[in-house]
Protein backbone atom coordinates (compact mmCIF):
# COMPACT_ATOMS: atom_id res chain seq x y z
CA UNK A 1 0.00 0.00 0.00
CA UNK A 2 1.62 2.89 -1.10
CA UNK A 3 1.51 6.48 1.37
CA UNK A 4 0.43 9.62 -0.28
CA UNK A 5 3.59 11.87 0.36
CA UNK A 6 2.17 15.10 -0.78
CA UNK A 7 -0.37 15.82 1.97
CA UNK A 8 2.35 15.20 4.50
CA UNK A 9 4.83 17.93 2.68
CA UNK A 10 1.90 19.71 2.63
CA UNK A 11 1.04 19.54 6.40
CA UNK A 12 4.55 20.23 7.74
CA UNK A 13 5.39 23.51 5.34
CA UNK A 14 1.57 24.47 6.75
CA UNK A 15 3.33 23.48 10.29
CA UNK A 16 6.41 25.27 10.01
CA UNK A 17 4.34 28.29 8.89
CA UNK A 18 2.68 28.84 11.82
CA UNK A 19 5.43 27.88 13.66
CA UNK A 20 8.11 30.29 12.99
CA UNK A 21 5.87 33.62 13.88
CA UNK A 22 7.77 34.74 16.81
CA UNK A 23 4.97 36.23 18.99
CA UNK A 24 7.34 36.51 22.03
CA UNK A 25 9.20 39.06 20.21
CA UNK A 26 6.29 40.65 18.15
CA UNK A 27 4.26 41.07 21.54
CA UNK A 28 7.32 42.41 23.23
CA UNK A 29 8.08 45.28 20.72
CA UNK A 30 4.40 45.71 20.02
CA UNK A 31 4.48 46.38 23.88
CA UNK A 32 7.69 49.00 24.07
CA UNK A 33 9.57 46.13 25.99
CA UNK A 34 12.63 46.50 23.73
CA UNK A 35 13.31 43.37 21.78
CA UNK A 36 13.54 39.98 23.67
CA UNK A 37 16.57 38.56 22.37
CA UNK A 38 18.70 41.05 24.30
CA UNK A 39 16.82 39.73 28.00
CA UNK A 40 18.03 37.31 29.84
CA UNK A 41 18.34 34.26 27.25
CA UNK A 42 17.69 35.51 24.30
CA UNK A 43 15.00 33.17 23.98
CA UNK A 44 11.97 34.36 22.66
CA UNK A 45 9.69 31.99 24.28
CA UNK A 46 7.16 32.77 27.19
CA UNK A 47 9.60 32.11 29.71
CA UNK A 48 12.14 34.59 28.59
CA UNK A 49 9.10 37.09 28.13
CA UNK A 50 8.30 36.33 32.00
CA UNK A 51 11.75 38.06 32.43
CA UNK A 52 10.62 41.33 31.44
CA UNK A 53 8.52 41.91 34.45
CA UNK A 54 5.21 41.97 32.42
CA UNK A 55 3.05 38.64 33.04
CA UNK A 56 0.41 39.40 30.83
CA UNK A 57 2.79 39.80 27.76
CA UNK A 58 3.99 36.28 29.11
CA UNK A 59 0.81 34.71 29.48
CA UNK A 60 -0.46 35.90 25.81
CA UNK A 61 2.72 34.50 24.27
CA UNK A 62 2.59 31.34 26.20
CA UNK A 63 -1.10 31.09 24.55
CA UNK A 64 -0.22 31.99 21.09
CA UNK A 65 2.63 29.71 20.53
CA UNK A 66 0.10 27.44 21.45
CA UNK A 67 -2.46 28.09 18.99
CA UNK A 68 0.09 28.22 16.42
CA UNK A 69 1.00 24.67 16.81
CA UNK A 70 -2.77 23.56 17.54
CA UNK A 71 -4.24 25.43 14.64
CA UNK A 72 -2.07 23.76 12.35
CA UNK A 73 -2.61 20.62 13.48
CA UNK A 74 -6.43 20.98 13.29
CA UNK A 75 -5.81 22.56 9.53
CA UNK A 76 -3.95 19.51 8.64
CA UNK A 77 -6.20 17.01 10.54
CA UNK A 78 -9.25 18.38 8.15
CA UNK A 79 -7.80 18.58 5.00
CA UNK A 80 -5.39 15.28 4.85
CA UNK A 81 -6.42 13.18 8.06
CA UNK A 82 -4.84 12.05 11.24
CA UNK A 83 -1.06 11.61 10.10
CA UNK A 84 -0.72 14.75 8.29
CA UNK A 85 -2.05 16.17 11.88
CA UNK A 86 1.08 14.94 13.10
CA UNK A 87 3.50 16.14 11.22
CA UNK A 88 1.80 19.21 11.18
CA UNK A 89 2.45 19.77 14.52
CA UNK A 90 6.48 18.52 14.47
CA UNK A 91 6.44 21.12 11.41
CA UNK A 92 5.41 23.53 13.82
CA UNK A 93 7.85 22.47 16.44
CA UNK A 94 10.63 22.87 13.79
CA UNK A 95 9.42 26.20 12.78
CA UNK A 96 9.32 27.47 16.40
CA UNK A 97 12.82 26.33 17.13
CA UNK A 98 14.56 27.29 14.17
CA UNK A 99 12.54 30.45 12.47
CA UNK A 100 14.19 31.14 9.03
CA UNK A 101 12.87 35.03 9.54
CA UNK A 102 15.57 34.91 12.68
CA UNK A 103 18.21 33.46 11.18
CA UNK A 104 16.83 29.86 12.69
CA UNK A 105 17.18 30.82 16.26
CA UNK A 106 13.99 30.39 17.89
CA UNK A 107 12.18 29.16 21.09
CA UNK A 108 12.34 26.00 22.81
CA UNK A 109 9.14 24.44 22.48
CA UNK A 110 7.71 23.91 25.29
CA UNK A 111 4.53 25.92 24.57
CA UNK A 112 4.37 24.59 20.96
CA UNK A 113 4.14 20.93 22.39
CA UNK A 114 1.35 21.60 24.60
CA UNK A 115 -0.90 23.01 21.45
CA UNK A 116 0.45 20.08 19.65
CA UNK A 117 -0.41 17.91 22.29
CA UNK A 118 -3.75 19.54 22.70
CA UNK A 119 -5.07 19.36 19.38
CA UNK A 120 -3.28 15.46 18.68
CA UNK A 121 -5.22 14.17 22.01
CA UNK A 122 -6.22 16.80 24.56
CA UNK A 123 -6.08 14.07 27.57
CA UNK A 124 -2.16 13.86 26.72
CA UNK A 125 -2.10 17.32 26.33
CA UNK A 126 -3.62 17.64 30.00
CA UNK A 127 -0.91 14.77 31.39
CA UNK A 128 1.64 16.93 29.96
CA UNK A 129 0.69 20.36 31.48
CA UNK A 130 0.16 18.40 34.98
CA UNK A 131 3.53 16.53 34.79
CA UNK A 132 5.37 19.78 34.21
CA UNK A 133 3.45 21.82 36.98
CA UNK A 134 3.95 19.28 39.61
CA UNK A 135 7.85 18.98 38.86
CA UNK A 136 7.97 22.46 38.63
CA UNK A 137 5.99 22.89 42.20
CA UNK A 138 8.16 20.07 43.73
CA UNK A 139 11.64 21.43 42.01
CA UNK A 140 11.14 24.66 41.53
CA UNK A 141 13.07 23.90 37.70
CA UNK A 142 11.24 25.51 34.50
CA UNK A 143 13.52 23.47 32.88
CA UNK A 144 12.99 20.48 34.55
CA UNK A 145 9.61 20.40 34.34
CA UNK A 146 9.65 20.91 30.69
CA UNK A 147 12.47 17.68 30.20
CA UNK A 148 9.98 15.72 32.54
CA UNK A 149 6.77 16.00 30.96
CA UNK A 150 8.75 15.84 27.17
CA UNK A 151 10.62 12.66 28.16
CA UNK A 152 7.26 10.93 29.38
CA UNK A 153 5.14 12.35 26.64
CA UNK A 154 5.30 9.74 24.10
CA UNK A 155 4.84 7.02 27.09
CA UNK A 156 1.85 8.56 27.40
CA UNK A 157 0.75 8.93 23.99
CA UNK A 158 1.28 5.15 23.53
CA UNK A 159 -0.59 4.36 26.72
CA UNK A 160 -3.64 6.51 25.79
CA UNK A 161 -3.53 6.46 22.06
CA UNK A 162 -1.47 4.74 20.16
CA UNK A 163 2.29 4.18 18.96
CA UNK A 164 2.14 6.85 16.00
CA UNK A 165 1.17 9.50 18.11
CA UNK A 166 3.90 8.22 20.29
CA UNK A 167 6.38 8.77 17.60
CA UNK A 168 5.46 12.00 17.07
CA UNK A 169 5.37 13.01 20.81
CA UNK A 170 9.16 11.19 20.65
CA UNK A 171 10.16 13.72 17.84
CA UNK A 172 9.13 16.71 19.62
CA UNK A 173 10.77 15.29 22.57
CA UNK A 174 13.93 14.73 21.03
CA UNK A 175 13.84 18.64 19.99
CA UNK A 176 12.98 19.89 23.22
CA UNK A 177 15.88 17.82 24.63
CA UNK A 178 18.71 19.77 21.99
CA UNK A 179 16.76 23.06 22.84
CA UNK A 180 17.47 22.63 26.30
CA UNK A 181 20.95 21.26 26.05
CA UNK A 182 22.63 24.16 27.82
CA UNK A 183 20.03 24.02 30.71
CA UNK A 184 20.88 20.29 30.66
CA UNK A 185 24.00 20.85 31.39
CA UNK A 186 23.50 23.74 33.89
CA UNK A 187 21.40 20.58 36.03
CA UNK A 188 24.17 18.71 35.82
CA UNK A 189 26.67 21.26 36.87
CA UNK A 190 24.45 22.79 39.77
CA UNK A 191 24.03 25.80 38.57
CA UNK A 192 20.56 26.13 36.95
CA UNK A 193 18.49 28.74 38.45
CA UNK A 194 15.24 28.26 40.10
CA UNK A 195 11.83 29.39 39.42
CA UNK A 196 11.14 33.04 40.98
CA UNK A 197 15.04 33.63 40.81
CA UNK A 198 16.57 37.20 39.79
CA UNK A 199 19.08 35.45 37.29
CA UNK A 200 19.46 36.08 33.89
CA UNK A 201 20.07 32.38 32.00
CA UNK A 202 17.36 30.24 30.94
Amino acid sequence: MSIDVLPLLYAVVLGYLFGSIPFGLLLTRSAGLGDIRDIGSGNIGATNVLRTGNRWIAFATLVLDASKAAVPVLLARGLWGEEAAMIAGIGAFLGHCFPVWLNFKGGKGVAVFIGSLLALSWPVGLIFCAVWLFIAVARKFSSLAALTAGATAPIFAYVVVNEYLAGAAAVMALLLFFQHRENIARLIAGTEPRIGSEKKKA
